[in-house]
């Protein structure tokens, strides 16, 4: 993986000088302002929802930097890098591919994208860097995403451009995303605007680590490959003009129970991860309304015989200004996984909800200012092996600064 990161990151970087104009060079630096939620956040080994809890400092940053050079009017390469000092590793690379598309005088157009990159499913994350443009915390969904999920391997994407509007069809397959599903399992759902390096790890919950003979902190790492058997998703797009479109995607790591590895102190066992995601947005003016549905399953199996399912459920509606000096944005979300269990219900099964009210002032073109309110009320029996009530309300107040170059 290093070494494939690596030579995406050279050929981004040493370009002959006279096609230095082929290469673009973007970025944020990111300054916050948090007033944390009550409960501890699982960043830190709690249970909490939002990624700033109890005992946090107020004061956070981070910033990403993308690169991308035009090698050929055919072939595209691109790298980025983010820094987050919540996660183990702070400076990690994110995404690193080169992408093929030939030049089309017809209606159809294909390309073929390989590397490591973000499957396509956030609706949210379309700024610099896979960062968000209408909020400061994505949703329950995307927020899972950033963290467990990343397509390393390659994408075959074909697209007609017609009268009546555009047809975007894509098929993949991957590698390195076996582990994928354990950290929605042993955690639930979160809503913070974390995305796990290629070569980074997470912390999972303390009061799981008994359970999982892990040390505490009991880390994971979602890019492993275990079972060298490749994953696949497929997905349909339409948009039948810039004002509308809708989207179903269908991901499948198709992961071997059988396979483990020891990392960290630990077993990380695979799981075998798969769900449906729906998508639609329509716009209206300077106004959009965006929503995603997901439904899905994560499957292991710790001993020989003993397979455990957790079904995961989540959605959200999302009403946005999307120009102007001003941009208020609101969000509800709905989230719930179920460990199925032949006895008592499992600690493990949640249910929640979540509203988020932003507000972007963008008094330059290089600069916003976000203030945000992000309320999250959950019931999660695993807090109860922490001595404290299942349901739980976390509220997370940020205030943050990007600058742009």
């Amino acid at each position: 993986m290093e070494r494939r990161i690596a030579l995406a990151l050279s050929a981004c970087l040493l370009a002959p000088p006279a096609l230095a104009q082929s290469m673009h060079v973007e970025g944020y630096l990111d300054l916050r302002l948090a007033a944390p939620a009550q409960e501890t956040s699982w960043l830190d080994g709690g249970l909490g929802k939002t990624r700033f809890g109890k005992g946090d400092d107020a004061l956070s940053g981070g910033g990403a930097l993308n690169l991308t050079f035009q090698l050929t009017p055919s072939l595209l390469a691109s790298a980025t890098a983010q820094y987050l000092p919540e996660l183990p590793k702070p400076l990690d690379v994110t995404e690193a591919w080169l992408r093929y598309r030939p030049v089309s005088t017809t209606p159809w157009r294909w390309s073929l994208q390989a590397g490591a990159f973000f499957p396509p499913v956030s609706l949210e994350h379309d700024g610099v860097g896979w960062s968000t443009t209408r909020t400061l915390t994505p949703s329950a969904i995307n927020s899972w995403v950033g963290e467990e999920l990343r397509t390393v391997g390659a994408e075959l994407r074909v697209e007609h451009r017609g009268q009546h509007g555009t047809l975007d069809a894509r098929a993949a397959m991957f590698f390195k995303n076996d582990p994928a599903g354990e950290l929605l399992a042993s955690r639930g759902w979160a809503l913070g605007d974390i995305t796990t390096g290629l070569g980074g790890s997470l912390r999972q919950p303390d009061v799981y680590a008994p359970v999982a003979y892990a040390p505490v902190p009991m880390e994971f790492r979602p890019f492993i490959e275990m079972d060298d058997h490749p994953g696949f998703y497929g997905s349909l797009a339409w948009e039948p003009s810039s004002q509308r479109r809708f989207s179903a995607m269908y991901y499948d790591n198709d992961a071997d129970l059988s396979q483990s590895v020891e990392y960290a102190g630990r077993t990380l066992y695979a799981w075998h991860t798969y769900f449906w995601n729906l998508g639609a947005v329509q716009r209206f003016g300077e106004w959009a309304l965006l929503g995603q549905a997901m439904h899905g399953y994560t499957v292991f199996e710790p001993v020989p015989g003993m397979v455990l399912y957790t079904e995961f459920n989540a959605g959200y509606l999302m009403f946005a200004r999307e120009y102007g000096r001003w941009q208020p944005a609101l969000r509800a979300d709905l989230f719930q996984s179920r460990q199925e269990s032949a006895g008592p219900p499992s600690p493990l099964s949640e249910h929640g909800n979540g509203w988020t009210l932003a507000l972007n002032w963008r008094p330059h073109d290089r600069i916003r200012v976000t203030g945000e309110v992000l309320y999250v009320d959950s019931s999660r029996n695993q807090r109860r092996s922490a001595g404290m009530d299942a349901r739980q309300s976390d509220v997370q107040v940020q205030l943050g600064m990007r600058a742009f170059f």
